[in-house]
């Protein structure tokens, strides 16, 4: 039977604690309480979350058993050894189901707990470690992971038999085969030759001891496991994690890139900071946020992005036209984000280490491009609205009607005379008729309080000579 945990766990333990305390008298099997776990996902921090608030929980309700339902093909190598080490720390039982798939990191979590069982037609192993494109990374890697089965394996003891000429040691999971799960050159006689990363089928996990039985659902484990009277409590996501795995998803992403990039043209595009540079906060919050909790975007990815904007700001706000802050301020900013969605593990500029850094950049590149474009598109078709129509002015001031581009007083001072108000070297200001005027000299310089005459007006500028 199965309950919600959120709701009843609580409950749960008054429940036990009362079968237990009325049970007196006569013998009754006391009923068992096993907590389920799903790792039905990449190992990813996100999944080593989980887990951290998964045995906390299950310490609370001081469950009997903990059962991990899984089925995965890997993920991050520093989230499954985290995982692992919990699962070795514990004073709880651990029961793994295998229910298709533990291969690589899933192997490794999968072989610490106290028991496996899997499905007809599941597999456990090949757990070398690979990049993002399966490609295996360099050998420091590789042995880590090797000697990280090998202690998981010697982890469950040994059995020593002395006889009369030797000293048998019997482990109950070999770690010579949780080893050759990754290091294609180990040799096993009957199990796997040289060149092959081991993997095993459910039936020949069995006859290695790396499986305790075959069972195809959940109830036919606990039976196996012989456990009987149990009560079942899954754990369920919090709000906050489902939120992360939406927000995490490459087009839900795409869309706050666009976010990002369009908030920013419309902000440019109207005066005062407003609800466009809000809308642009907020998707970069929701972008780098999750990233952020699940362990790929790290703190210096997230500063080039800021570092970015502030020179692109620098470059529209304080220094006229386009040049290097602004060049520079665009790559920082499609530079961060690229990298924000890029595991850290296994960083290289070179090969299968590009391809993830290629992928990221295109998503980048495509979203913003996409973004600029519906933007232009979009501002043009609100400005032509009456709603927003008097965002701009959009009315032609024809030379006809008497519209023109300077003030027509200026052009009638030609003629006039006045005193230099500064000196003029050879802009500066003079005073005509007890009005002050920017002016420009015409010949020569001309010192403050001099008499000078204006002589020309021409694109919007006085000139003036020396009044003799």
């Amino acid at each position: 039977m199965t309950i919600s945990c959120k709701v009843l766990k609580y409950f749960t333990i008054l429940l036990l604690t009362a079968q237990s305390a009325t049970s007196s008298g006569t013998e009754t099997e006391e009923r068992k309480l096993v907590y389920k776990l799903d790792m039905r996902t990449e190992v990813m921090p996100g999944l080593w979350r989980q887990t951290q608030q998964a045995f906390s929980e299950a310490e609370e309700l001081q469950a009997d058993y903990i059962l991990i339902h899984m089925n995965t093909y890997g993920g991050l190598v520093q989230a499954a050894d985290s995982i692992r080490t919990k699962i070795l720390n514990t004073d709880i039982p651990v029961i793994v189901f295998i229910d298709n798939n533990a291969i690589s990191a899933g192997a490794l979590i999968a072989i610490a707990a106290q028991e496996i069982y899997m499905r007809p037609g599941s597999s456990i192993g090949a757990a070398t470690v690979v990049d993002a494109t399966g490609s295996e990374v360099p050998d420091k890697f590789q042995s880590f992971m090797r000697s990280a089965m090998r202690a998981t394996a010697e982890s469950h003891g040994r059995d020593t038999l002395i006889t009369e000429t030797d000293t048998i040691i019997r482990w109950y999971r070999d770690p010579v085969i949780a080893e050759a799960m990754v290091d294609p050159s180990v040799y096993i006689p009957n199990i796997i030759d040289t060149g092959k990363v081991l993997t095993l089928t459910a039936e020949e996990a069995v006859e290695a001891g790396y499986c305790e039985g075959i069972a195809s659902t959940i109830s036919e484990v606990l039976q196996k496991a012989g456990i009987e009277n149990y009560e079942l409590i899954e754990y369920e996501l919090t709000t906050m994690e489902s939120i992360i795995g939406f927000l995490i998803h490459p087009v839900f992403q795409s869309i706050l890139i666009m976010i990002i990039i369009g908030g920013l043209y419309f902000e440019l595009q109207t005066p005062g900071i407003g609800f466009p540079l809000g809308m642009a906060f907020l998707a970069a919050i929701l972008y780098f946020a999750p990233l952020y909790l699940e362990g790929i975007a790290q703190n210096w990815e997230i500063a080039l992005f800021i570092i970015g904007i502030i020179l692109l700001a620098i470059e529209i706000f304080a220094i006229p036209g386009f040049g290097v802050a602004g060049i520079a301020g665009l790559v920082l900013m499609v530079t961060g984000l690229t990298l924000a969605m890029i595991d850290n593990i296994v960083w290289e500029f070179e090969g299968a280490g590009l391809r993830p850094f290629i992928r990221s950049l295109l998503l980048v590149i495509f979203s913003s491009f996409v973004a600029l474009v519906t933007s232009i598109s979009v501002s043009r078709r609100l400005l032509d609205t009456t709603v927003f129509s008097h965002l701009v002015l959009s009315s032609i001031q024809d030379k006809e009607q008497g519209y023109i581009g300077v003030d027509n007083k200026n052009r009638e001072l030609v003629g006039k005379q006045g005193t230099a108000s500064t000196s003029l070297r050879p802009s500066g200001r003079v005073e005509v008729e007890f009005e002050q005027y920017d002016a420009k000299s015409l010949v020569g310089f001309i010192d403050k309080g001099e008499k000078v005459k204006v002589v020309k007006f021409e694109t919007g500028q006085i000139y003036v000579v020396k009044d003799s």
